[in-house]
């Protein structure tokens, strides 16, 4: 695949912390619009190939490309490209939802007239229209992560990280908050998800699978629960955290 094609090109991507592989050998490739899904128990790796891919954490070896920058050697316009939200609140309560976004896009280095003219097209996008005006410690939940993802947005990112992006959050405005998610990878932007949500994780157009550092699933929803012999993505997720919990119990590093 060539650079228009890949967002996330990673070939032996490895993390070691003195004795502790943190990542193993990671050979991945998202491309460009994909809602992709990154699964695993905890300390399967996740943060630290997140990290890595962000430009915060070097790797001890291997290589990666985020939006055709290395991430060793051109960190800082790896970071220039991406967007990230995690599950906790970062919004600022006393601004209104449009100062919150001017903030941020301000923040990302989007001034002026270029500025206006991204976040009316973003705020048409996500529907965010009638709520300009409103202070953000006033909006219910949804509307609070739908407002945190247009501010990780607003620089129109190649790649935007989600980190447990709907906790919290009830079934109706996780539901809604899907949607925006696939109007944002129909519009170019790619979508790197992690959620211990499993019907979450099947709205993925194609998941990775980590377990101890290893890549050992990929593929559509579908593909990875043919490839363990499982029923559900659930299922797969619930083998790999007993597994993982008995190989600790049992001192394997």
């Amino acid at each position: 695949m060539g650079p228009t094609t890949s967002v996330v090109r990673t070939q032996a991507l490895h993390k070691q912390f003195g004795s502790l592989v943190a990542v193993h050998s990671l050979d991945l490739e998202i491309r460009r619009g994909e809602v992709f899904g990154l699964l695993g128990p905890n300390g399967s790796g996740k943060t630290t190939t997140i990290r890595m891919l962000c430009g915060l954490v070097l790797p001890t070896s291997g290589t990666a490309e985020v939006a055709g920058f290395d991430i060793t050697t051109d960190a800082e316009k790896v970071r220039r490209r991406i967007g990230y939200m995690s599950q906790r609140y970062g919004l600022y309560d006393e601004l209104t939802v449009a100062e919150n976004l001017r903030f941020y896009a301000s923040v990302y280095g989007l001034v002026g007239k270029a500025r206006d003219v991204r976040l009316a097209e973003h705020v048409e996008l996500l529907g965010l229209g009638e709520r300009l005006r409103q202070r953000a410690g006033t909006l219910s939940g949804g509307w609070k992560q739908r407002l945190a993802l247009a501010c990780a947005t607003a620089h129109h990112p190649d790649l935007v990280f989600l980190d447990e992006p709907t906790a919290g959050v009830d079934p109706a405005a996780r539901r809604t908050f899907w949607q925006t998610i696939y109007d944002l990878a129909q519009a170019g932007t790619t979508v790197l998800v992690t959620t211990h949500y499993m019907d979450e994780a099947e709205r993925c157009q194609r998941l990775a699978f980590l377990s101890r550092g290893h890549l050992i699933g990929l593929g559509t929803p579908a593909e990875v629960v043919q490839q363990f012999g499982a029923k559900t993505v659930e299922d797969v997720f619930v083998m790999l955290q007993q597994r993982d919990e008995q190989a600790a119990h049992g001192g394997v590093s």
